[in-house]
C-alpha cells in the first residue's frame, strides 16, 4: 500500500474543498492510502513525512505565492532538507485563487522549487483542456489550462464550495493522477 498525503492551507476553506475532490480522485486508486493533513500540523511534525511516499501541496495563492501558514510548513522542513529525508518521494501541487490567472503559476512555481531542493520528483498536470473539444467553458476540465499543477478559481467571498463543475472535476482527475503516478513509480522501484 503506497501513502499518499495531501497537505494544505485553507483560510476561508476553498482550497480544503479542492483538497477534498484531490482526495477523492487519490482515494479511488486501489493500493493507495491517501489522507489529508493541514500545514499547520505538518509544520509541528514535519518529520511524519518521511511515512509517505508521495506528497500533494495545496496553497491559496496571495499576492503571488502561497499562504504564510504554508509557507511555515515549507520552512519547518528546513532539518529535513539537509539530510535528504524526502528525496525520491513524489510532489505534486494544487493552488485556488479568486481571478482566473491570479499568478497562480508562480504559487505553483514555489511548490515545485521547493519539492525539487528535497530531491522529490514532481507530478504536472497532463489533463486536456476540454473547452477545446466542446465543452462549456465552466464544465470543462482543465479549463484555466495549467500544465504544472492544478488550478482552481474560487469566487471573492463565495462560498467555500462554490466552483464551476469543470474545476471540481478537475480536482477529482488530478488526485487520480497523482495517485495512478505513485502506483507506478512504486512498482517500479
Amino acid at each position: 500500500m503506497s501513502r499518499l498525503a495531501i497537505i494544505y492551507h485553507s483560510a476561508h476553506g476553498h482550497t480544503e474543498f479542492i483538497a477534498r475532490q484531490v482526495l477523492t480522485g487519490a482515494g479511488s486508486v486501489e493500493g493507495v492510502d491517501a489522507q489529508l493533513l493541514k500545514a499547520e500540523a505538518a509544520t509541528r511534525s514535519p518529520e511524519a513525512l518521511v511515512e509517505f511516499d508521495g506528497i500533494i501541496l495545496g496553497s491559496p495563492t496571495y499576492l503571488g505565492g502561497v499562504s504564510g501558514p504554508f509557507k511555515s510548513f515549507m520552512d519547518a522542513t528546513g532539518r529535513m532538507w539537509r539530510s535528504q529525508q524526502l528525496k525520491g518521494k513524489l510532489a505534486a501541487g494544487f493552488t485556488v485563487s479568486s481571478l482566473p490567472a491570479g499568478d497562480k503559476q508562480s504559487t505553483l512555481l514555489s511548490m515545485f522549487i521547493f519539492s525539487m531542493q528535497h530531491g522529490m520528483l514532481w507530478v504536472g498536470n497532463p489533463i486536456l483542456p476540454e473547452q477545446h473539444s466542446g465543452v462549456p467553458y465552466e464544465q470543462a476540465a482543465n479549463r484555466l489550462g495549467s500544465w504544472s499543477g492544478l488550478m482552481a478559481q474560487a469566487g471573492h467571498s463565495a462560498p467555500a464550495d462554490a466552483f464551476v463543475p469543470g474545476d471540481i472535476k478537475t480536482a477529482q482527475m488530478f488526485g487520480r493522477h497523482v495517485a495512478e503516478s505513485l502506483s507506478r513509480v512504486t512498482v517500479a522501484v
